[in-house]
């Protein structure tokens, strides 16, 4: 699997988002992390179509948009239309998961279920097949700048055993606390698509990206 470094724009500087976009980009970030949050399936309000589309004009990434929001089946057009690559949503509010994942790749985006840190593997057991990857959360969705819950590194481990006993190569992406001191274990386990938001945009942008980028390989 390819190791890629997803920045979460949450943590950017929104006053300047575009040139804060620009320094990660330019330092070799190939995805942009988006999050999408409702008040409802997680406290906190962020980002709509107006911003997805306003950066889409000026970013070439992938965008790889995170939905956390209660019933989103409705806005999987619009997010399309905005510009999302990948469109990740949560089993814990899919009822009918496999027509959500349908509809996301008939609008032409890479399918994506996320998992919070309790919700079990075997949410998993009868749509792994259909999906381009996986989110496995390592912190409680809806703040920036919480701590990686550590018990989570043994569900990445058997998430990716899950997919080799299955025969699937199906990216692993992991969002919550990650930072240059425990990027590697996370790797180790087997996740391949790194999210980091302070880490990244707290600081020196470039010199955050190379460093991350160094260590899975991209550099």
């Amino acid at each position: 699997m390819i190791n890629k470094l997803s920045p979460s724009i949450l943590a950017a500087d929104f006053a300047a988002l575009g040139e804060d976009i620009r320094k990660a980009e330019e330092a070799g970030a190939e995805y942009l992390h988006i999050d999408v949050m409702d008040g409802h399936f997680v406290p906190s309000l962020s980002l709509g179509f107006p911003v997805i589309e306003a950066i889409r004009k000026k970013s070439v990434a992938v965008f790889d948009v995170h939905l956390m929001m209660d019933n989103p089946d409705p806005y999987i057009k619009a997010f399309a239309e905005a510009g999302a690559d990948i469109l990740t949503v949560h089993a814990e509010v899919c009822p009918h998961l496999n027509r959500t994942i349908a509809a996301i790749k008939e609008n032409g985006m890479k399918a994506c279920v996320a998992l919070n840190p309790s919700t079990s593997l075997s949410a998993l057991d009868y749509i792994l097949e259909d999906l381009d990857m996986v989110l496995l959360m390592t912190v409680n969705p809806g703040f920036g700048g919480q701590k990686y819950i550590e018990s989570c590194t043994a569900k990445i481990r058997d998430l990716r055993k899950m997919m080799e006993e299955r025969g699937l190569e199906i990216d692993i992406e992991v969002d919550g606390g990650i930072k240059l001191n425990n990027v590697q274990t996370v790797l180790d386990a087997g996740a391949n698509i790194i999210v980091a938001g302070s880490a990244v945009f707290g600081g020196d942008i470039e010199k955050n990206v190379t460093d991350f980028m160094k260590i899975l390989g991209e550099a």
